[in-house]
């Protein structure tokens, strides 16, 4: 494996960098404290290529590869990670799954616009009692003639009060449980669909989160993506490459949290010296930064794989979620005990920054699904 970056690559991934701590640095405090998305910054995005990064130049994408997306996701994570997950739903898991599962009429028909930002993405799967456990669906597709008419609601859908475009998982054999889920695709303009519950979230609020309602939503037969009762392995497959993406928004959030208890160690002061000073705080700044460290090599190295073409990355993906999340978590917490009492106010990014962390332990699998998708490949 080489560790350098092209040109190609450093230029995109400091594009990123940029836009962050010009177009979403300014807002991001006014929009965690309102709940609401940055739907500009979104639109600008794509226009710069951010929303097609891994779609192919055919289908209106600039195809730069995971390694790109992965540093993408990684700077923009660093100054908002609502705005990025964003990025990283309609990348990983919407373009993908047209791109690796749709017909070829499926692709033309969407990858142009959401490539650009025309259209914006979203992927509903989970329901209220269908989380971890997907066999739980309710959400019904019946066939009738050419058509599908589904039936149902779905919970914590990323993106989906304002995405034009709806990959979502029902039922379309019942008694099959996880072997009877498929896969569709539609439009938000297609009759019996409406947008339900905005949820109140803790952390990473300048990201959509909604329930998304199906009433009798009739849709052709031809809306399918992939293969009847073929649905669970299109989801599970599209979250192993997603779950690079959210690894980098955790490294992200990281390497943030890190930055800010350097900056505020060397600028507290406490019995006449400042903290950096102090041997104990060296030593948390010393531990934060080799975690931060280690899960940027393993975010690459994943990345690499998926752009190399290996099949199986099924587990190191597994992995990399696991311990980017995880030590995210650690990390930001460090941070917010050397910032102290001041930590825990919100005049303080690091109050943020320890919020917007906590779901990327939960979101695109747990750290406890992470640990069973490990156990059964190094089983296997």
């Amino acid at each position: 494996m080489d560790f350098s970056l092209s040109d190609e690559q450093q230029m995109v991934i400091k594009e990123a960098k940029r836009f962050a701590e010009k177009r979403l640095a300014p807002k991001v405090e006014e929009l965690d404290e309102k709940g609401e998305v940055n739907i500009t910054a979104l639109k600008e995005l794509g226009e710069l290529g951010y929303l097609g990064i891994t779609v192919p130049e055919k289908y209106g994408g600039v195809n730069m590869g995971a390694i790109a997306y992965a540093g993408t996701m990684l700077e923009l994570s660093k100054v908002d990670a609502g705005t990025a997950v964003e990025v990283s739903v309609h990348n990983s898991l919407v373009n993908e799954g047209i791109l690796k599962f749709g017909t070829e009429k499926q692709k033309q028909e969407y990858l142009p616009k959401l490539a650009t930002g025309e259209w914006l993405g979203c992927f509903s799967l989970s329901e209220a009692n269908a989380g971890s456990d997907p066999g739980a669906l309710r959400m019904s597709a019946v066939r009738k003639g050419g058509n599908y008419v589904l039936n149902g609601t779905k919970n914590f859908t990323s993106s989906g009060d304002f995405a034009d475009v709806i990959f979502v998982f029902a039922q379309t054999d019942m008694d099959k449980t996880t072997t009877g889920i498929s896969a569709f695709i539609l439009t938000k303009d297609t009759p019996g669909f409406s947008v339900g519950k905005h949820e109140n979230k803790m952390g990473i609020r300048s990201a959509s989160c909604t329930e998304l309602v199906f009433e009798d939503c009739v849709i052709p037969v031809d809306s399918m993506l992939g293969k009847e009762n073929k649905g669970l392995r299109i989801a599970l497959t599209l979250l192993d490459g997603g779950r690079i993406g959210i690894a980098a928004q955790a490294i992200g959030i990281a390497e943030a949290a890190l930055e800010e208890a350097i900056r505020y160690s060397k600028e507290r002061v406490q019995f006449k010296r400042t903290l950096s000073k102090f041997q104990g705080i060296q030593f948390m700044l010393a531990e934060m930064a080799t975690e931060v460290e280690l899960a940027k090599t393993m975010l690459f190295r994943v990345a690499w794989m998926k752009d190399s073409g290996v099949k199986d990355y099924v587990k190191e993906s597994a992995m990399l979620k696991l311990y980017a999340s995880e030590m995210s978590h650690r990390v930001c917490h460090k941070s917010l005990q050397i910032h102290g009492g001041y930590g825990y106010m919100k005049d303080y990014k690091i109050e943020r920054l320890y919020r917007d962390q906590r779901i990327t332990e939960i979101y695109e699998g747990t750290s406890e699904i992470q640990k069973v998708v490990i156990a059964r490949k190094i089983l296997e």
